[in-house]
């Protein structure tokens, strides 16, 4: 199912209208000091497909203690996804049903709302300025980063010799270079974010927090070149998946995260 020409102009519309209460500055006490002290919880979300079935997904959101990166909750269930995939439109297809989800933790377990959340896919970095990370920041009001894993080309920048050239000059983890776009605007930046894989992160700002403390947070996450609140996400989802193949779109509420759930495999790279 393709989106129609008047779906899009009306999805446009929409991001201009959301993308004028995007917060691109820190509001936190926390996210001004250096060690990020008052910092205690951070979540991450994802949605994973079954394979030859795009209309259902397994949506995921965790919460993980800040600095020891333990999971704090879990919320996985099968849901239904209507909206069509449309490049620069994903917001609208998952985006829904993970504002579902933080809403059930709100109402089910105030007490573990996170302060910010990793999204895997991007923020500011984005055709229009307004991608995933922000679409659910606003939504939500909640602190929102955006964690890309590849290079989305928009304002001029591309992923030419250049480009792959600054990404070989990072040298160990925490290395980073801004991306700038012809209009002059610095979209994001590249992060190396494990010594162990030369693969880049796209961190750009979602919602109620700095660039720079976006990076910082994300370098602070990491354990591999995943930061653990998105790579929990994930494995919880496809995990999920694996084992209830024909899950029925109604499932039940979040539970905690048990011990065993905790040994996961280093994912490659």
């Amino acid at each position: 199912m393709a989106a129609s020409p008047a779906q899009r102009r009306r999805w446009e519309r929409e991001q201009a209208r959301l993308r004028a209460s995007v917060v691109e500055e820190d509001t936190e006490e926390w996210q001004k000091d250096p060690r990020f002290t008052g910092l205690e919880r951070v979540g991450g979300v994802d949605l994973s497909y079954i394979k030859g079935d795009e209309s259902r997904a397994c949506a995921s959101l965790v919460v993980l203690s800040y600095p020891a990166l333990e999971v704090l909750y879990q919320d996985c269930r099968m849901v239904a996804v209507s909206a069509p995939y449309v490049a620069g439109f994903l917001a609208f297809r998952e985006v829904p049903v993970l504002v579902e989800a933080v809403q059930r933790l709100q109402q089910e377990e105030p007490q573990l709302q996170p302060q910010v959340l990793l999204v895997d896919g991007n923020g500011l970095l984005h055709p229009r300025g307004f991608g995933t990370a922000c679409h659910l920041g606003v939504l939500t009001d909640l602190p929102c980063v955006g964690v890309a894993k590849n290079l989305l080309q928009v304002d001029g920048v591309v992923r030419d010799e250049l480009h792959r050239e600054q990404v070989r000059s990072l040298q160990s983890s925490g290395e980073a270079f801004p991306l700038t776009g012809a209009s002059g605007k610095v979209l994001g930046m590249v992060l190396r974010s494990y010594n162990n894989s030369s693969k880049p992160l796209y961190v750009s700002v979602g919602h109620r927090v700095s660039l720079d403390t976006a990076v910082r947070l994300v370098r602070a996450c990491c354990r591999f070149r995943v930061p653990e609140p998105i790579r929990q996400a994930d494995i919880r989802s496809r995990e999920y998946l694996r084992k209830l193949p024909c899950a029925p779109l109604e499932v039940p509420g979040a539970v905690p995260a048990s011990p065993e759930s905790k040994k996961e495999a280093e994912p490659e790279d």
